[in-house]
């Protein structure tokens, strides 16, 4: 996410459901980020400056063999089913919209890990 605030609130949910994070301010710097420490799963704001989400989501799905693909879970204002449907073409896994809700993240993270475990 490239907004301070959402950052800051983003960690502490995740904090308080007891994950670590790293943060990225976009797109480009997800992916460099992702080469270097090969996450298990990244939440994707859709909108970032230098290359968004979705293009970002597109270049790791290409870029990255499918022992080092993460769970993608967008994080993303646009609600409506286009979006939906635009995050799920970029190869997003998951949905969570802002503001986010707490038990909805728990949610989400708690299902990719337990798909990533199958």
């Amino acid at each position: 996410d490239d907004n301070p605030v959402n950052v800051k609130v983003a960690l502490h949910m995740l904090r308080k459901l007891g994950y670590a994070a790293h943060t990225a301010t976009n797109g480009e710097e997800v992916i460099v980020v992702h080469k270097e420490n090969s996450y298990d799963i990244i939440l994707m704001d859709v909108q970032m400056p230098v290359l968004d989400g979705l293009e970002a989501t597109r270049r790791l799905r290409e870029e990255f063999p499918a022992e080092y693909q993460p769970t993608i879970i967008a994080m993303t204002a646009g609600v409506t089913e286009l979006d939906r449907s635009k995050c799920e073409t970029s190869g997003m896994d998951d949905f969570v919209s802002k503001p986010v809700k707490i038990d909805r993240l728990r949610t989400v993270l708690e299902a990719a890990i337990a798909s990533r475990a199958r």
